[in-house]
């Protein structure tokens, strides 16, 4: 067996959301809460089929973003995980959505940091075995970083 760092190399100004699904019917089920969660949100989704075809399995509302998809997807090659770039909303406005769906089994990563992903490749496949998402910490947060930390929550509209 063998371990590799596949890095995902997410489209400028979007987020990424990475997780593991069970069946082809994800694909359209992940389409439908996304579009009832954020109308008119930007997405690109792609999932690899792990049976069958095995193909890659894509859906969106925008080109860019599901070319993207498609493409990190491919080199991630991860049977029955998905992948969706995303401009105009953010996880936080999707995941409860995307988790309630039946085949979604795992979220791994809801980020717009800097994304790698931790594959583990035999003669039958490649699995995800983690994310690393961002950086290592550099300190604690002070009394500074609590006055920013707060400020910003509230600039973006998500507290009062």
């Amino acid at each position: 067996m063998e371990i590799k760092t596949v890095k995902i190399e997410t489209p400028k100004n979007a987020n990424a959301i990475l997780g593991m699904a069970h069946f082809i019917k994800t694909v359209e089920d992940i389409y439908e809460a996304m579009v009832s969660s954020v109308p008119n949100v930007k997405f690109g989704l792609a999932f690899c089929e792990s049976s069958g075809d095995c193909l890659i399995r894509v859906e969106g509302t925008d080109e860019e973003l599901k070319r993207a998809a498609a493409e990190n997807m491919l080199k991630l090659g991860c049977g029955h995980s998905f992948l969706i770039f995303m401009r105009d909303a953010y996880p936080i406005n999707v995941l409860n959505a995307i988790k309630s769906i039946p085949e979604v089994c795992t979220i791994y990563a809801a980020t717009a940091n800097p994304l790698k992903v931790i594959v583990a490749e035999d003669e039958q496949g490649r699995g995800i075995l983690g994310v690393i998402d961002g950086f290592k910490p550099k300190g604690v947060e002070d009394e500074k970083g609590i006055e920013w930390r707060k400020s910003i929550l509230r600039k973006l509209g998500y507290k009062r």
